[in-house]
């Protein structure tokens, strides 16, 4: 279990970044949803030992983070949301440096455990490429790959799937998932289909708070009766945010979805809907806002 408690960080120019978060975080996966600039890698970085909390306590198990964070680097995985690599060594030689600086000192246990991660993130077949010559998608598999040397106990991951086509998100996905069933892993992202496949528990942070916390299908129960939907011309959008309570717009066959939040009927031609995941992350947003 992870426990976070009261943690803030202020940055020297003033910025707070994290106002006083506190989670328990048990083993599995755990979906940590928020916008760009909520601060969910500054979050991340605090866990993964990278940066010191201006306040607040972290405690992994036994081990008190802040005070003793080299017990937690030994069980630690990270994969940050830049992660970079020496471009024109291969995956093979890149993941054996890895090891070794990750303490595995005896040679043919490095290369014991280096090819048998290449082979969980089914990169065997390109072990010997150059890792510039890898697809997004195959470094990001590399990057896990890095995080689960040493048989880490909890393992931390920021914004993972950006940028990846469908197939290599699903693949990435299921490997996370695969992972996920003896460690704690906390996925970070602002895609809300990552969190609504993999997670069974998970936070809202925004605004450097955490704005909701909980199971996603009880979160989601605890919409139903109060989202509403209409489909209208885009020109008419001001108008209606205007007069109802907005919380999301997409786009349908050219024309525009408008989904309210509201307790009873708001009238004007509204319709029930049935809200999922992508509807409690937006209305969770807009009560922050409206609340900042």
């Amino acid at each position: 279990m992870l426990e976070l408690t009261h943690l803030s960080h202020v940055y020297g120019n003033g910025t707070r970044a994290l106002d006083q978060v506190t989670l328990s975080i048990p083993r599995g996966m755990y979906g940590l949803l928020g916008p760009n600039g909520a601060g969910k890698s500054t979050l991340m970085r605090t866990i993964a030992t990278l940066q010191v909390p201006t306040e607040g306590s972290i405690r992994f198990g036994e081990i008190d983070v802040i005070a003793e964070p080299q017990r937690l680097r030994r069980r630690l995985g990270y994969l940050p949301q830049d992660f970079g690599v020496y471009p024109r060594v291969s995956a093979y030689d890149m993941l054996h440096h890895m090891a070794a600086l990750k303490g595995i000192g005896v040679a043919a246990e490095r290369r014991q455990t280096v090819e048998a991660l290449l082979h969980q993130v089914n990169l065997w077949g390109v072990r010997k490429k150059a890792l510039a010559g890898l697809s997004g998608g195959m470094r990001q598999r590399f990057g896990i790959a890095q995080a689960l040397i040493g048989n880490p106990w909890l393992i931390v991951v920021d914004e993972p799937t950006a940028g990846l086509d469908p197939e290599e998100r699903n693949r990435f996905l299921d490997l996370l998932a695969e992972i996920g069933e003896n460690v704690v892993v906390i996925l970070s992202t602002h895609i809300v289909g990552d969190v609504a496949d993999l997670c069974p528990r998970m936070a809202v942070l925004a605004g450097g708070r955490i704005q909701l916390e909980g199971a996603p299908l009880e979160l989601i129960r605890g919409t139903r009766g109060r989202l509403w939907t209409k489909t209208i011309e885009r020109a008419e959008l001001e108008g209606y945010k205007a007069r109802h309570p907005v919380v999301s717009t997409r786009l349908s066959a050219g024309r525009t979805m408008v989904h309210v939040l509201s307790d009873t009927d708001p009238g004007d031609g509204f319709t029930p809907h049935e809200g999922d995941l992508e509807d409690v992350y937006f209305c969770t947003l807009a009560h922050a806002r409206r609340a900042a």
